[in-house]
């Protein structure tokens, strides 16, 4: 298999297999210590009364796997093993992506979904990058690679101007998913809409519809992995409780 048997790639899709199992991992730690019925399971880890957030431990291990890969050059095993490390610690960092952005504990609310967002993203711009590899192809001619990649670029400008960070984020390794994303219709509240999309029109009033029910799948989905937030949670307990009764 030509990912195992290539060095360079062997490295990355170790990184990434460290990534995805440390986040799944941490991810059930957490919902395994937020379920009351659940009491076998090791809590959070605090000193002096400080919850010590696992992002720290992702950090501290990014800082000494990268600083160990640049600085000694490993070889095979260590290599990998730093690979290994570096991913793990990956994994955790980006499971408080959230708290990175707001800079505040919000792991359980709906802003938290952030953290479950960005690392659906990371994984899977590192299984492309793995199997397609770089996005342009150097050994065509210079100048039709120039204006290819232009054109690429406006594309994505196009697609992030519609308010579609994730698909424009995607799109610059897959470039199917620009030409998708910029014929169709934009975002209610992207920049597009705003100046395209005049209010009340029957333009606006679907793309609204399309949000809506896009952003309901994604959180159904979003929720299934990382959890749903604490407010969602005692709303669906309430209108469960309302249903019974009535």
């Amino acid at each position: 298999m030509e990912l195992l048997e290539d060095p360079d790639k062997r490295a990355g899709l170790i990184v990434l297999a460290g990534f995805v199992l440390s986040f799944v991992f941490i991810r059930i730690s957490t919902r395994l210590m937020r379920n009351p019925k659940v009491t076998w399971w090791p809590g959070s880890i605090k000193t002096g009364g400080v919850h010590v957030h696992h992002l720290v431990f992702g950090i501290g291990l990014m800082i000494v796997a990268g600083f160990l890969g640049f600085a000694v050059e490993p070889v095979s095993p260590w290599v990998e093993l730093m690979a290994a490390l570096f991913g793990v610690g990956v994994g955790l960092t980006v499971d408080e992506f959230a708290l990175w952005l707001y800079l505040e504990d919000v792991y359980w609310t709906k802003e938290g979904r952030a953290s479950v967002d960005v690392a659906l993203v990371t994984g899977a711009l590192g299984g492309i990058v793995l199997i397609v590899g770089a996005p342009v192809d150097t050994e065509e001619s210079l100048p039709f690679l120039l204006l290819g990649f232009v054109i690429h670029l406006a594309w994505g400008a196009v697609v992030l101007l519609k308010g579609k960070i994730r698909l424009a984020v995607l799109g610059f390794f897959i470039p199917l998913l620009y030409t998708v994303a910029a014929i169709r219709l934009a975002r209610p509240n992207s920049p597009w809409a705003r100046r395209r999309y005049a209010p009340g029109s029957a333009k606006l009033a679907r793309a609204q519809v399309r949000a809506d029910r896009w952003d309901d799948r994604r959180e159904r989905w979003i929720d299934r992995i990382g959890g749903a937030p604490h407010l969602e949670r005692a709303e669906k307990a309430i209108a469960a409780v309302e249903r019974a009764e009535s």
